[in-house]
């Protein structure tokens, strides 16, 4: 993503969730900014952890049809929610027990959203091209999903 643009993706955010803190409405608004806003990106959206059955469900997204639920530690999306930390996968097929829900994807950034201690869920960006992701995207994207939980009611998924 070029600078000024990922500057521009957060101030936009902002401006969208400023006075509604539904967080699903906001999940819905976050993941259609994206789809929008992103280039060469297939898929954007989250993932909400439900702590009934140790994995995670599928939220608010936009782009081809996704798996449901995914492990708590499996595939991309569930290693980095575990672990708690944003993961950049170059390459999904050089990722063991990557899930392929859409076989046009190559790359991927899951950032998981965690807000105080409590790990919510995930947000994750697949690409149809090798490489999508930098570093840059990465804190770009951290501080969307702070700004994100910052804004937004997440008691009930706490």
């Amino acid at each position: 993503m070029q600078s000024d643009k990922l500057t521009l993706l957060n101030k936009q955010l902002k401006a969208i969730i400023t006075d509604e803190s539904n967080f699903i409405a906001n999940l819905s608004n976050a993941s259609a900014l994206l789809f929008e806003q992103l280039d060469d990106i297939n898929w954007a959206g989250f993932y909400l952890f439900d702590n009934d059955h140790n994995n995670l469900v599928l939220g608010p997204f936009q782009g081809k049809v996704a798996c449901i639920r995914i492990e708590n530690g499996k595939g991309v999306c569930g290693t980095s929610f575990k672990s708690g930390d944003s993961l950049i996968v170059s390459d999904v097929h050089e990722f063991p027990g990557h899930i392929a829900c859409d076989a046009a994807s190559r790359s991927e950034i899951v950032v998981p959203l965690i807000k105080g201690d409590v790990k919510i869920g995930v947000l994750d960006i697949d690409a149809p091209v090798r490489d999508r992701f930098s570093e840059s995207d990465r804190l770009v994207l951290e501080e969307f999903c702070s700004i994100l939980l910052n804004s937004s009611d997440t008691s009930s998924y706490q």
